[in-house]
């Protein structure tokens, strides 16, 4: 039996490419997201994969709901084994347009909710003395963003959180890392026109899901603690 895998934030573009990723490795993994009828379609098309999927519908800024959900994911599948934080939502505003409640959503659902998940695995990866969280970050947790103060400003607290987990629980055999997603990934909404528009090269999500996986398989004496994944511009 392979891993037990929570997902955070699953959506049409890296959170379904990771679902796919661990499936194939024959993992448990609970999918966590608002929307539970995207999350019904993703399951039924990871129903013929070598793991077991679930659809667990919640709101991660929520600590009744996360409680509740991760006792779902216990009862289905026994201790959690990975956490992917990946949540994320931010309205793309700049300080002059955005309101406070928009800011403090921003960082509720990529950094409480991060802190939310983590705190319902622990328990089950300090008593196993092992396990893996990995936190998605983005361009703008290395960089602010012009135009995303909220989105920004969450995306460094999240780096920030991640950094400081790895140091606090290494030690204990937990591996935290970071990824800088540092480009825009290509889903199912990019078309080929704008591909071909944008100089930058879209990353491939399923790409991404291969490097989640390498951190996962890493041995406790070579983790990574941040991983900058980036897209690249053609020269000729």
């Amino acid at each position: 039996m392979g891993e037990t895998v929570v997902i955070s934030g699953v959506g049409p573009g890296l959170g379904a490419a990771l679902a796919r990723r661990f499936a194939v490795e024959g993992c448990q993994i609970a999918l966590l997201a608002r929307s539970g009828d995207y999350l019904d379609a993703l399951v039924d098309e990871l129903d013929a994969a070598p793991g077991t999927v679930l659809a667990v519908p919640v709101d991660v800024t929520d600590p009744a709901a996360v409680t509740a959900a991760f006792a779902t994911v216990r009862e289905a599948f026994g201790p959690v084994s990975v956490l992917v934080n990946n949540a994320s939502d931010s309205a793309r505003k700049g300080v002059r347009d955005i309101s406070i409640a928009e800011f403090e959503h921003a960082w509720r659902v990529a950094a409480v909710g991060s802190l939310l998940c983590t705190k319902a695995v622990l328990p089950d990866m300090l008593d196993a003395g092992r396990g893996t969280i990995i936190f998605t970050g983005a361009t703008s947790s290395v960089r602010g963003r012009e135009g995303a103060v909220g989105f920004s400003a969450a995306k460094f607290a999240v780096r920030g959180m991640a950094e400081s987990m790895a140091r606090e629980l290494g030690p204990e055999g937990i591996h935290v890392a970071h990824v800088v997603i540092d480009g825009p990934i290509r889903d199912p909404t990019v078309t080929d026109a704008a591909v071909e528009g944008d100089p930058y090269q879209y990353l491939d999500p399923e790409s991404i899901a291969n490097s989640y996986w390498h951190l996962v398989e890493q041995e406790p004496d070579s983790w990574t603690l941040e991983l900058d994944v980036q897209a690249h511009v053609e020269t000729f």
